[in-house]
């Protein structure tokens, strides 16, 4: 029988957390974010934030009379942002996690047909594409489909059925790099 993911046999099989304890404590997460911030989460936003910082480090100014981020920079810094702040937890809580889990090393998962540079070539593209439509988009996975859902809006609804119907399409042409 194929697996979609070959494991390496020298690492051994790898824990994972039980997926419907995982929704269960996401949900719980996106609940207690209603209730102590009055909004939900997000990641894209603390991302775009700290990009404008950086080009706004290297090119003082350049965002002054952005129509889009201009307000990022009235008076404080854009790090100063609750997306920035729940960014940075969840960067320390998936560490935490691997750490836990016994899964932190530095490797890059990747099938028997593709090499490890065409692996990070195709990864980098598709978070470049990814970072894009979520701009675009209003909001990112966890913006849209899961705080926008949650509030049940239409628009949110729609991203996530083209979230779902994207992949399914495009599922085929990569999905011959995982196989054995």
């Amino acid at each position: 029988m194929k697996t979609p993911l070959r494991r390496d046999a020298a690492i051994g099989p790898e824990p994972h957390w039980n997926p419907y304890w995982s929704g269960i404590g996401l949900g719980l997460v996106l609940l207690l974010s209603f209730v102590v911030l009055g909004t939900g989460l997000g990641a894209s936003g603390g991302l775009a934030r700290a990009a404008a910082t950086v080009c706004d480090g290297i090119a003082p100014g350049c965002f002054e009379d952005h129509p889009y981020a201009a307000s990022w920079f009235d008076g404080s810094s854009p790090l100063l942002h609750y997306l920035v702040s729940m960014g940075a937890g969840v960067l320390l809580g998936g560490l935490l996690s691997a750490w836990i889990a016994g899964r932190m090393r530095v490797r890059v998962e990747r099938g028997p047909r593709i090499g490890r540079n065409g692996r990070l070539l195709l990864a980098l593209c598709g978070g470049v594409l990814v970072g894009f439509a979520s701009r675009m988009a209003g909001g990112c996975t966890s913006g849209q489909a899961l705080s926008g859902g949650a509030l049940l809006l239409p628009g949110s609804w729609a991203f996530t059925a083209a979230v779902f119907a994207g992949g399914f399409a495009v599922a085929p042409f990569f999905r011959k790099e995982w196989e054995a």
